[in-house]
């Protein structure tokens, strides 16, 4: 596998999740290294989810890839939150500017925390479209290592630039909202329609919607959020070959707009 690849994997996003929840953050975190999930995505954005993870990494910091972000408007704000993942995690595995939110501004310092081993790699974020364009530039900086985007059925614009993009300088691609914030589950196929994808190994609509992202080889991780440890469990198992080929792909698309 390529060394730029930090997956394909099935991780975990944090947003609207466990919070300051601890004893949840635990249970997720179990669920998931059980599984063989070992990226954990979070944000300062998060409502206290970077300090709630930090309890469940705690003496076991070699088994978890823990992506977090810096999301300020100065220098100054980014450092003293960076200070605190470095309290609460020891170093960070891949750090992202958050929503691009003055990346120009915090690159230097950032890129010199990456020189010193506290910080693993560098990636950038955001989740609006009309922002693609900036991400872009951001990418042919030559500077950033990571690309957090949307990516599932109904949310495909990045395949026009932004994932060849990141293919052609060897970015790894984090696919964010992969199950749409939940829109896509609220219509969930029948075991009939599902049957296709049994030889992959999916057993759930949600492991459908995981592995199509997966699939594709440009993408390294999808991280759906949830609150149940049973459901992360299920998640993890998107996580592993077979991949869909393009008939499997057209499938889960057919599904996901099926109504």
């Amino acid at each position: 596998m390529e060394e730029r690849r930090l997956g394909p994997v099935v991780g975990l996003g944090t947003w609207n999740t466990f919070g300051t929840d601890a004893r949840l953050a635990r249970e997720l975190v179990d669920a998931c290294l059980e599984a063989g999930a070992k990226v954990v995505d979070s944000s300062p954005m998060y409502g206290g989810a970077e300090q709630s993870l930090s309890v469940p990494v705690d003496g076991r910091r070699e088994d978890v890839i823990v992506a977090t972000k810096i999301w300020a408007g100065s220098v100054r704000e980014g450092q003293e939150q960076f200070a605190r993942q470095l309290e609460w995690f020891g170093r960070v595995d891949v750090e992202q500017v958050h929503n691009l939110v003055a990346w120009r501004e915090h690159l230097p310092w950032l890129e010199r925390e990456r020189e010193r081993g506290a910080i693993g790699r560098l990636g950038v974020t955001h989740y609006a479209t009309s922002s693609f364009g900036e991400l872009a530039t951001a990418l042919r900086s030559g500077r950033f290592e990571t690309l957090q985007v949307p990516y599932n059925p109904v949310e495909r614009a990045c395949q026009r630039e932004l994932l060849p993009l990141a293919a052609e300088l060897g970015v790894a691609v984090i696919a964010m909202r992969p199950l749409a914030d939940g829109a896509l589950m609220r219509r969930v196929p029948s075991p009939r329609e599902l049957e296709p994808l049994r030889p992959f190994g999916v057993e759930t609509w949600a492991q459908a919607l995981l592995k199509w992202a997966l699939s594709d080889q440009r993408v390294d991780v999808v991280i759906p959020a949830t609150r149940s440890p049973e459901h992360a469990r299920s998640n993890a198992r998107a996580g592993f070959p077979p991949w869909f080929g393009p008939e499997e792909r057209d499938l889960v698309e057919q599904l996901a707009t099926a109504h």
